[in-house]
This record gives structure tokens, C-alpha cells and sequence, in this order.
């Protein structure tokens, strides 16, 4: 029988199948609920109702992984992401005076019906799936730390239709993690004919690159199997940032450290950004005028305080922000962090700064495309320089707009010039490229609107 190492064996195809269905299921049965609400208020979906209808995708796709978790876990995440997506609702809504556009009583029932209906969209999602992806057999070749991660995702992930049958490796059981002996099933001499013996489904390779005469030897004795073969290459020495595969015209590529706005995510995020900074200034506009009048009135210099810090990929942008200060440094070369009672800071000064006030002329930067409502806070450029020496991957942050808020304000690493204070900074701005989703910066959105005005750290 010729060699079989398959691109796309029919449980990929099932997998693959599965997840998009995962990725449709909230915005689907959310857009479901409004036509069915619709309907029984003797209403018509109609263009109000399928514009209502495209932005909900667009906030909800695609829909996040809730496979096989607690049912209490479950109506949580889904009552909390969606109290977001109807504050931004209510907030467009509100601001734009959309909302004679629709029936009340549709609305009402939508808003109320749509948590119940997804926690049960859920249940029976994950049982049909259980259903149809059958258990495959696979075993891992090495005995090293990707090879365990790789088994404990196995386990711990019912979906994937995998059932861990063992190691195989030739070094010698003193070599090897005495945790993983017990589940050792033998050397890679042994592993042809225990495919056809045990009912092997699927190997994965987790051998490291010089092991590559050995994997070539491994690839030539199953030749004579139709056992799918997947390499699972050791990425934990990088610092992995949105790592998927690609190709250059045909020829596959790994993304170790990319930016997550590409494509049609990119333009999501920049909509999201145009048109909530632009609807908060038109309501804000009256703020503006009396904070620019009380800075006037207190103290000679600029209503506006504008200072130079790292945009996208690193390049120089300014920005701006209601000056709080008696002096307006750039902090290009020198920076002098702000301290609970600093004297350079003004009566005006300290009553925007401790409601971040002074902050939102920025989406004044976000209409220009300077900054984004979410992402890494931008540092003054001597702070840059100072820490980008000390922190591995701390320019790494620098691959998207840096944010009016972020990850790792809402999580309480807004302040602080210490090391530790900014390492902590640096993970969460890390672990939110990593992570990115057009619900999470929601999310981000309405945690600081809910702490802003109790922030201990803003002075």
C-alpha cells in the first residue's frame, strides 16, 4: 500500500468543518433570535433590522470557545459577553438616536431571550459534536516538554476526538522524564507495527530539528500505513505572538511574532475605533470646552500638551492629552514619572488626571490613526528607550496602535515606573496581542468605563 502522510484526512475535514460552525453559532443564533422576535411582535425584519443584524455579527464573530465547560461557567461568559455587546448597543443607539427605528417590545424581548437561548445553542452544539468527531488513537514520538503540553492538551480538550495512547522514544528510560515513563510504549523501531496492531490513527512528532536523520528513518518505515503523520515543532523558546501558518505563493510559512490586525480583523478594529471616538467627541464636546476654559483660567501655557511617544511598528507620533502641568516636557530624553502630590501638577491637573480626563483629546489621535481606543498605552520615548534594554519583548507592543486604554490598565498596571510594575505592563500587553478579539476590546472598553472614576493609581 503506497504512503499515506495526509494534508487533510477526513477528521481534519470534520474538525475544520466544526470550528467554523463554533465560529458561526453565537452570531447566528443571535441574528435568529431577532428574526424570530420579530415575527412574533407582528413586525417585519427589515432594513433597520438587517443593519441591527450586521453590526451584532460583527461584534460577535466569531464566537468564543465554550466547549465542555461548567454549566455555571457557561451562563456566566455568555451573560457577560453579551451585557457588553447591549451596553455598545445601547451606547450607538443612544448617541445616534437609532432607536425609533425599532419596536420596543422586539428589542426588550430580544435583549432577554438571547442568553438562554445561547447557553442551550451550546449544550446541544458540544453533544452533536461529541457525537460525530470519533475518538482517533494517537500516540506522541518524544519524551520532552512540547510532547507533554501537547498530551495535556489532548486531555484536557475533549473535542479534538483524540485518545492519547503513548510515547515512543530510543533513549534510555534514565534519560527520560521519570513523570512520563509509566505511559511509555516503546521505542521507534517498535512504532510500524504497533500501528497496524493497536489501530493507530495519528503520530505526532515532537523530536527536536537535529533529530532529523532519525525522523527520516521514522517517515520511511510507515510508508506501508495510512497513519496521519504531524510534526509539532518546539516554538517555546520564542515569545509567540499570533502564531499561525501561512504561505508565501505556495510555499508554507510559520508566524512566530505578527500583528493580530490584518485583513478584515483590521478593519474591524478601525471602524469600532472611527466611530465610537467619533460619536464620544461629538458628545463630549461640552467637557472639552470647560476643561480647556479651567486650564486657561489656572495657569498660563498650552489648553493642549502634546508629547512624542511610539506609534505602530515604532515609529513617532504625538500625542496629545489636557495639559495637568505647570511644564510641558517631552520627555524625549528625560522623564520624570508623576508622584501623589507632585507639585507640578496643578488644582485643574489633579482632578483630570485622577478621572483620566485628561486623556481624551486621544481620540483625537484615534480619528487620525495615530492611536486606537484599545491597545498598549503608549510610554514617553525616554521610557522607551530606558526599558527596551531591560525587558525582553518589550518592543513587541509597538506592533499595533497603542490605546487609550488597555489590557493591562483594566487589570491594574496603569501606574508605576518600577521594573516590576512595567514587566507586569509589558505580560498583559503581550498576552492581549496574543489574544485579541473584537469582543475583548469591548470588554477592555467597559471595565474602564466601570473604574475609572475609582482608579487608586490615577494622581
Amino acid at each position: 500500500m503506497d504512503s499515506s502522510i495526509h494534508t487533510l484526512p477526513i477528521g481534519s475535514t470534520i474538525r475544520t468543518v466544526s470550528g467554523l460552525a463554533a465560529a458561526l453559532l453565537d452570531p447566528f443564533l443571535i441574528v435568529g433570535v431577532l428574526v424570530v422576535s420579530c415575527r412574533l411582535h407582528g413586525g417585519v425584519y427589515d432594513g433597520p433590522e438587517l443593519l441591527l443584524s450586521l453590526i451584532v455579527f460583527a461584534l460577535t464573530f466569531p464566537s468564543p470557545v465554550r466547549r465542555f465547560t461548567r454549566l455555571r461557567q457557561l451562563i456566566a461568559d455568555v451573560s457577560s459577553v453579551w451585557a457588553t455587546v447591549c451596553f455598545m448597543l445601547l451606547f450607538f443607539g443612544y448617541t445616534g438616536r437609532f432607536f425609533g427605528y425599532f419596536e420596543p417590545g422586539v428589542l426588550i424581548a430580544w435583549a432577554l431571550a438571547v442568553p438562554p437561548v445561547l447557553v442551550l445553542g451550546h449544550i446541544a452544539f458540544d453533544r452533536t459534536v461529541l457525537a460525530v468527531e470519533h475518538g482517533r488513537r494517537a500516540v506522541v514520538v518524544g519524551v520532552n516538554p512540547i510532547a507533554r503540553s501537547l498530551v495535556a492538551r489532548m486531555e484536557n480538550n475533549r473535542h479534538l476526538g483524540l485518545h492519547f495512547a503513548g510515547y515512543f522514544d530510543d533513549r534510555a528510560p534514565g534519560r527520560l522524564d521519570s513523570n512520563m515513563l509509566p505511559r511509555l510504549a516503546g521505542r521507534l523501531d517498535d512504532l510500524p507495527a504497533r500501528v497496524r496492531s493497536d489501530g493507530i490513527d495519528v503520530i505526532y512528532i515532537t523530536l527536536p530539528i537535529s533529530s532529523h536523520p532519525r525522523i527520516i528513518g521514522l517517515l520511511h518505515s510507515l510508508r506501508d500505513t495510512t497513519v496521519s503523520i504531524y510534526f509539532v515543532p518546539d516554538l517555546t523558546m520564542f515569545d509567540l505572538i499570533q502564531a499561525r501558518v501561512d504561505e508565501v505563493d505556495g510555499l508554507p510559512v510559520l508566524a512566530v511574532c505578527e500583528t493580530p490586525f490584518h485583513g478584515l480583523k483590521g478593519a474591524l478594529k478601525r471602524l469600532l475605533d472611527v466611530s465610537v471616538a467619533g460619536l464620544a467627541l461629538l458628545a463630549l464636546l461640552p467637557v472639552f470646552l470647560v476643561i480647556a476654559l479651567l486650564i486657561r483660567l489656572e495657569s498660563p501655557g498650552p489648553v493642549i500638551f502634546k508629547q512624542r511617544r511610539y506609534g505602530l511598528d515604532g515609529r513617532d507620533i504625538v500625542v496629545w492629552k489636557f495639559r495637568s502641568m505647570r511644564v510641558t516636557e517631552d520627555g524625549a530624553t528625560v522623564y520624570r514619572q508623576v508622584v501623589r502630590g507632585d507639585s507640578r501638577v496643578t488644582r485643574v491637573g489633579a482632578f483630570i488626571r485622577a478621572t483620566s480626563i485628561d486623556e481624551l483629546p486621544q481620540l483625537v489621535n484615534v480619528l487620525q490613526g495615530r492611536m486606537s481606543l484599545v491597545g498598549p498605552r503608549p510610554h514617553a520615548v525616554a521610557v522607551n528607550e530606558h526599558y527596551r534594554k531591560l525587558i525582553s519583548g518589550y518592543m513587541i507592543r509597538h506592533k499595533v496602535r497603542p490605546g487609550i486604554t488597555g489590557w493591562a490598565q483594566v487589570n491594574g498596571f496603569r501606574g508605576g515606573d518600577d521594573i516590576e510594575q512595567m514587566q507586569k505592563r509589558i505580560e498583559h500587553d503581550l498576552e492581549y496581542l496574543r489574544n485579541w478579539s473584537l469582543r475583548l476590546d469591548l470588554l477592555i472598553l467597559a471595565r474602564t468605563a466601570l473604574i475609572v472614576l475609582r482608579d487608586a493609581k490615577a494622581f
